[in-house]
C-alpha cells in the first residue's frame, strides 16, 4: 500500500470478538478503526462509539457493507461476522472491488475460517481471484507468552538437545454468549469447531521451526473424540433454552461441549511430532483457561493464563451483578478470584493486529494467511472424521473436501461414542 502512512480498518461484526479487536487497536500506532458493519443497527452504533470512545479514529456506523466500502474510507477489512455469514460475506466483497466500487486493499478473517472444507475452498477460491492482500487471524500464536516461550526454547534448548516432539494446548469456558455459537448448523460444529482450530495451530507453531513454514510438519493421522458432557443434561439444556430460545435445543440437536484431537505429524528429518488439543465449553472454573505446553528431549515450556500475577478477594459480603470484568467467561463473583489486566494482550489480540496492519501497510504477506485457515478448517474436518468413525483416520481421509460433520447436519447423536 505505497504512499500510506496509516491504515484504515473496516470490521463487519459488532459482537463480543470485535471488542477485543478494538480494545487491542489502542496499543497499534499505525491503524485507525473508521467503519463499523452490523445487520443490527443498535449494535453497530454502539460499536462504532466504543470505538470512537477509544480514541481509534472516527468511526462510523455503516447500514451495509457496501457502503462502508464504497466510502473511500476503508483500505482493509476485519472479518468477525458470524461463520454461517462468510462465504457470501466474502462473495459480495469480491463482487464490489471487480466491479471497482471499493478502493479495497486487504482482507483479514477470523477464525475458523469456515463451516467446512468446501466453504474455506470456496473464501480461497474468492479471494484469489484478486490481487488483495490476506490474513487468518488466529491471536493465540501472538500471545506475549506463547511467543517468548517459542523463542527461547528454539534458541536456547532445541540446538543442544533436539527438537521438540510433543505439543499440548487446550482452550476451555463454560459456554459461548451469542445463540449461533450453540447451533451446530450455523456455527459449523460444536466447541471442535469453535476453538479446536486455536489449539492445533498454536501447537503447530510451537513445533514449527523457526523461519520454516508450517508445511514443514506434515500431517500422517488424525484421532479424535467429541462428546456432549454437560449441556444436554436436562437441567442444562433447559436453562440454554430458556437463555437463547428454543433454537437452541440440546434434548433433540445437541452438539459436542468437549473435543480432543491427538495428529501426528512427520517433520523434516523424519522424527515423529504430536499435537495433543483440547477444547470444552464443560469446564466450570474462574472463567476462560488457556493453557500450552511443549516438551523435548530435555525440556518443557508451560503456560496458564489462569496463574495470573493479580488475584482478588471478595468476601460473601461483595455482591454486585454477574459480569466479566475480571477475566472472560467468568464464572464467580465473590472468592480467590484471578485478574487478567489486559486480556486483549495477554492473549494475543495486540500483536496479532500490529502484525497483520504492518503487513498490509507494506504489502508483506503476514504470517498467516487465507491459506493457512483452509489448512486448519481442513485438520478440524479430519478430526470430526475420525469422532464419527471411532477410529484413527490417515490424513487427508477420504472425502474429506466435501465432508460436512453430523453435528452440523444436526444428525449427531452424543450416544454414539457408547454404541460405537
Amino acid at each position: 500500500m505505497a504512499g500510506l502512512d496509516r491504515l484504515r480498518i473496516g470490521f463487519v461484526g459488532s459482537g463480543f470478538m470485535t471488542r477485543f479487536h478494538l480494545d487491542s487497536f489502542q496499543y497499534v500506532r499505525d491503524a485507525d478503526v473508521t467503519g463499523i458493519f452490523s445487520p443490527n443497527p443498535t449494535h453497530r452504533e454502539d460499536t462504532a462509539k466504543f470505538a470512537r470512545d477509544l480514541g481509534l479514529g472516527d468511526t462510523q456506523a455503516y447500514a451495509s457493507v457496501a457502503d462502508m466500502l464504497g466510502s473511500g474510507n476503508v483500505d482493509a477489512l476485519w472479518v468477525v461476522s458470524p461463520n454461517f455469514t462468510r462465504v457470501e460475506l466474502m462473495e459480495e466483497v469480491v463482487d464490489l472491488y471487480k466491479a471497482g466500487k471499493t478502493g479495497l486493499k486487504a482482507v483479514a478473517s477470523e477464525k475458523p475460517l469456515a463451516r467446512n472444507v468446501a466453504e474455506a475452498n470456496k473464501i480461497l477460491s474468492l479471494i484469489e481471484s484478486t490481487d488483495l492482500n490476506h490474513a487468518y487471524l488466529e491471536n493465540q500464536l501472538f500471545a506475549p507468552s506463547v511467543t517468548r516461550g517459542r523463542e527461547i526454547i528454539w534458541r536456547r534448548a532445541v540446538p543442544i538437545a533436539g527438537r521438540p516432539y510433543l505439543a499440548r494446548c487446550a482452550e476451555e469456558h463454560a459456554g459461548p454468549h451469542m445463540a449461533w455459537f450453540w447451533r451446530g448448523s450455523q456455527q459449523g460444529g460444536g466447541v471442535l469447531s469453535d476453538m479446536l482450530c486455536h489449539s492445533i495451530e498454536v501447537a503447530r507453531f510451537l513445533l514449527t521451526e523457526p523461519g520454516k513454514p508450517r508445511s514443514s510438519l506434515t500431517p500422517k493421522t488424525v484421532n479424535a473424540q467429541i462428546a456432549c458432557l454437560k449441556w444436554s443434561r436436562p437441567e442444562y439444556a433447559k436453562h440454554l433454552r430458556d437463555t437463547f430460545g428454543p433454537e437452541v435445543d440440546y434434548t433433540k440437536t445437541p452438539a459436542e461441549d468437549f473435543a480432543r484431537g491427538t495428529i501426528t505429524f512427520e517433520t523434516e528429518d523424519g522424527t515423529t511430532a504430536i499435537v495433543e488439543a483440547t477444547t470444552s465449553w464443560s469446564f466450570v472454573g474462574a472463567g476462560l483457561r488457556l493453557s500450552m505446553e511443549m516438551l523435548g528431549p530435555e525440556y518443557a515450556m508451560q503456560i496458564n493464563t489462569l496463574n495470573t500475577d493479580m488475584q482478588l478477594f471478595l468476601s460473601r459480603k461483595i455482591r454486585g451483578e454477574a459480569g466479566e470484568d475480571l477475566v472472560e467467561k467468568q464464572n464467580a463473583e465473590v472468592g480467590l478470584m484471578p485478574v487478567a489486566e489486559n486480556e486483549s494482550h495477554i492473549y494475543g489480540y495486540t500483536d496479532e493486529n500490529r502484525h497483520v496492519a504492518k503487513a498490509f501497510l507494506k504489502g508483506e504477506k503476514p504470517m498467516l494467511t487465507i491459506h493457512d485457515g483452509v489448512e486448519v478448517t481442513r485438520l478440524l474436518m479430519a478430526c470430526y472424521q475420525s469422532a464419527e468413525q471411532s477410529k484413527t483416520v490417515p490424513f487427508p481421509p477420504a472425502g474429506l473436501d466435501d465432508f460436512v460433520p453430523a453435528v452440523a447436519k444436526e444428525t449427531w447423536n452424543p450416544r454414539s461414542i457408547l454404541e460405537a
